[in-house]
């Protein structure tokens, strides 16, 4: 086979791969030259390790076209007849193993973040502030489940020192299995709220199920955001706005362009609203600190941060101000950005957009009314809904404040004809209300 010139073999990657399948009796062809892995058939080049996932099963035939150097899979299908073909009983589980064993032949740091709200922010916070002086990987989009991380692990190469993983979860046991995989040498657990009590139930289990993580790091290895009330027994380093914790935060200035704080004294400026984006930045400071990082080091990466889309985004489009913070939304989350929303300081009238949070359980109804009394608790120009559950918490409250919208382009519309205008976007992914914005 040809690899064109400058494709770098995954040399580490590659022992594991073989050492793998000579544990199954399966011998590799020789000369095995492994230089990226991949799920997408389309993304499949000369030198590819394809995993065909579920469907991925069906785009063997592609993978094989497009150059892959081996193929794994776990249907009968009739490109077997190839013996760069390897069957396996369950390709996720080849998947998790790969990257269990390549993950515990490298030489790397792995840092792990979990909780409630603001994992995807607080992952790019630290992985922006270490891939200053380290060469540093992270979690690309939502990469974050048991199919996600292990595949984030297999984008490693022998050269990196660290790696930022973001781990997802939404029942007992995912974050343990994740864990195993990625044997984690520090973590973030930054809150506990009521994300996936459709499966949960309650507060308690969220708990449990998130700090699964903690029996794999030490202590001393560990972050916490000090102020949750279910972090007060734990033990590790805790940042918060109270004075009990290692790291307090006070001292907050809240403008168009971000928000300036100080962490035990020390001034910090991130692009990026909120409070609880000074509690997210504030992990990666920390561990900057951890891996000696100077406090300019430090206050410069910060500058030139790279937010993952659709968080406090701030996008123009025909002369209306939109604050895109629609990836996803919990009632804690909500709540939080709406505060953000009211305390920014905008000349212009400011409209809020929710959408419904889903996954919340029985009490879905009663989150969602929380939510739009919170809203009220604002001087907000116009309170916009969209969805059952926002509608049926809107017709228990009965207040005139609040307009129920059927679809997104009467809500596009009503807020064109409000001049002056900045807008607030905010509801789970299902409700994909960037379309608004479109």
């Amino acid at each position: 086979m040809k690899i064109k010139k400058g494709d770098v073999e995954l040399k580490t990657f590659t022992e594991v791969l073989i050492s793998y399948f000579r544990k199954l009796d399966y011998k590799l062809t020789e000369n095995v030259f492994i230089t990226n892995v991949q799920m997408d058939s389309k993304k499949v080049t000369k030198g590819s390790l394809f995993i065909a996932i579920n469907n991925g099963n069906n785009y063997v035939d592609e993978a094989l076209k497009r150059g892959a150097e081996i193929v794994i899979c776990d249907r009968d299908i009739k490109e077997l007849t190839f013996s760069n073909v390897i069957k396996v009983e369950n390709s996720i589980e080849t998947l998790q193993e790969l990257a269990k064993m390549y993950r515990q032949r490298l030489k790397i740091k792995v840092v792990a973040i979990t909780g409630s709200e603001g994992k995807t922010t607080t992952k790019d916070f630290i992985f922006g502030i270490l891939s200053k002086r380290y060469k540093a990987k992270k979690t690309l989009g939502n990469h974050n489940n048991h199919i996600g991380l292990p595949f984030t692990l297999l984008q490693l190469q022998d050269d990196d020192e660290m790696v930022v993983l973001e781990m997802g979860m939404s029942n007992l046991g995912e974050i343990d299995l994740l864990s195993k995989i990625a044997a984690p040498d520090y973590a973030v657990i930054t809150n506990i709220g009521d994300s996936h009590l459709e499966f949960l139930k309650n507060r308690d289990n969220v708990f449990k199920a998130k700090t699964e993580l903690l029996k794999y790091v030490s202590s001393e290895n560990t972050l916490l955001y000090g102020d949750d009330p279910y972090f007060k027994s734990l033990e590790g380093i805790k940042i918060g706005f109270k004075e009990q914790n290692d790291y307090i935060i006070n001292s907050e200035k809240d403008d168009y362009e971000g928000i300036s704080f100080n962490l035990n004294k020390e001034t910090y400026f991130i692009p990026l609203n909120g409070s609880y984006n000074a509690i997210n930045s504030s992990f990666g400071i920390v561990l900057g600190k951890i891996f000696d990082m100077s406090y300019p080091e430090i206050r410069e990466s910060l500058k030139n941060i790279e937010i993952t889309g659709m968080r406090f985004e701030k996008i123009i489009k025909d002369e209306v101000l939109y604050i895109n913070d629609a990836y996803n939304a919990s009632p804690v989350s909500m709540k939080m950005a709406l505060k953000a929303f009211s305390s920014l300081p905008l000349d212009r009238n400011k409209v809020v957009v929710l959408g419904d949070a889903l996954e919340l359980g029985e009490k879905e109804i009663e989150y969602h009314k929380e939510v739009l009394l919170e809203a009220l608790e604002h001087d907000f120009y116009k309170i916009f809904v969209y969805g059952e559950r926002m509608k049926k918490a809107s017709e228990i409250l009965n207040d005139s404040r609040i307009i129920c919208f059927e679809n997104k382009n009467t809500i596009k519309d009503s807020i064109r004809n409000i001049k002056n205008v900045g807008v607030l976007l905010k509801g789970s992914r299902g409700m994909k209300l960037e379309e608004i914005i479109m």
